[in-house]
């Protein structure tokens, strides 16, 4: 009896070691988790909350009112990465960046309470946007430092299927709230989350600071060119089109819930099913571009992108909308964890900062534009934004083969590849 459990705590060792899931990298994800929750409550409820306040000044479409306010979260966030992560190399800390972005993201979702104007809740999305970019490259910069080249793939694939899970859980929260309850129920919901996510990050998350590490005194330089390799600019692109692909739809909620007949919890429905399938293809998937490499999967996903987000224009009922759903999630679990471990990959010591805030950098750039593409083409054929971005993406594959170089060898034994990763990354 003893024996068994013996062997079965030494499988379950075995397992977290090949996936990367050390103390760290737990933490970081569950905290992930609340935020992920919190943020993503207000997909949902936001393009609702503009339809009843007040016309702005300016006559302007409803649909590009959304757009706009979504944009702006994303466009905050993706201009102030590349600052924060100069920051971040510079002193060489990474929690209080995170737990101050945490809080300011729990304070905007608060101030929707007594927002009365559009102009107000602009000023809330650049606050929430400030919050997300103070968060994102510390987390990731804290991922890099802590996690070993050989597993990063499998770590990254745990650290992105928590906010998965905060991402799909979130928007069916949101939904029901406000089908059943009301706005302010689902605003003080996601407050609670992202300070639950505050609470895990300064309870679990332990850092040591590396004085050693820290860049020393002179000119504060925002972004060091020679960090602006071919590959870190290749994956930045492609995180850019894979969001600007799964997020154009957030803007044209009201006029998926008229084609389709449907409610705003059959739209959290849809859009959660990307969350889902991601979610459960995310960690194998990180976990195989630790043995294949990291370019097939991410090529790959691109490839599967590019249909996906063309047949969403297309979709007539809501099962086949969440069907189109499942296979973007699939295809982004594909780029997601292989681009950011390869991204660390690539990464100078010293520099993880600067150069993951660039590749998380398009990811912001991509939440932010492709909903307002999506509101401002929307307006003249429902199903246009959806062809340009999934013909982006066919394009992206391109430019992931051609410019990205690999850094996992296929069949490398896991012996060579933790004598490999001591040696300095590839970044031409």
């Amino acid at each position: 009896m003893a024996g068994s459990k013996l062997l079965s705590i030494h499988i379950a060792d075995r397992v977290v070691d090949n996936i990367g899931a050390n103390r760290t990298v737990v933490a970081l994800s569950v905290a992930r988790l609340g935020d992920a929750v919190g943020n993503s409550i207000l997909f949902i409820v936001i393009p609702l909350y503009v339809a009843k306040l007040p016309a702005p000044w300016f006559p302007i479409p409803e649909t590009v009112l959304v757009g706009l306010l979504i944009s702006l979260y994303g466009l905050t966030n993706a201009l102030l990465q590349p600052f924060v992560g100069a920051w971040i190399d510079r002193v060489s800390r990474r929690k209080p960046f995170i737990q101050a972005g945490l809080v300011l993201m729990a304070i905007g979702t608060l101030a929707f309470l007594v927002a009365g104007r559009f102009s107000a809740l602009l000023l809330i999305r650049g606050l929430q946007g400030i919050g997300v970019a103070l968060t994102i490259p510390a987390s990731l910069a804290l991922m890099a430092s802590a996690t070993e080249k050989r597993t990063r793939g499998g770590s990254m694939g745990v650290y992105t299927s928590m906010r998965m899970v905060g991402l799909a859980i979130g928007p069916l929260i949101g939904g029901f709230l406000h089908d059943h309850v009301g706005f302010n129920a689902a605003f003080y919901t996601g407050a609670a989350f992202t300070f639950l996510g505050l609470i895990l990050v300064h309870s679990w998350v332990h850092e040591t600071p590396d004085v050693g590490r820290a860049k020393a005194a002179g000119t504060f330089r925002v972004l060091d060119r020679e960090l602006l390799t071919a590959g870190i600019i290749g994956l930045a692109i492609a995180t850019f089109l894979m969001a600007s692909s799964f997020s154009m739809m957030s803007a044209l909620e009201k006029q998926f819930n008229q084609r389709l007949g449907q409610g705003a919890f059959g739209f959290g429905l849809a859009f959660s099913a990307l969350m889902v399938s991601r979610l459960l293809a995310q960690v194998p998937l990180g976990w195989l571009s630790d043995r294949i490499g990291r370019k097939p999967l991410i090529i790959g996903g691109l490839i599967l992108m590019a249909p996906a987000t063309v047949l969403l224009g297309l979709a007539s009922s809501t099962l086949q909308l969440t069907g189109f759903r499942v296979f973007q999630g699939v295809a982004s679990a594909a780029i997601a964890a292989p681009a950011f471990a390869l991204a660390a990959d690539l990464s100078r010591s010293g520099g993880e900062g600067q150069q993951l805030s660039i590749v998380t950098t398009g990811f912001g750039l991509g939440i932010a534009l492709g909903p307002l593409i999506a509101g401002v083409l929307g307006t003249f054929v429902f199903e246009l934004p959806f062809i340009i971005g999934g013909a982006l993406t066919a394009v992206g594959a391109w430019i992931v083969y051609r410019y990205v170089p690999e850094t996992v060898q296929r069949g490398e034994s896991v012996a060579a590849r933790t004598q490999r990763k001591a040696l300095p990354a590839n970044n031409d």
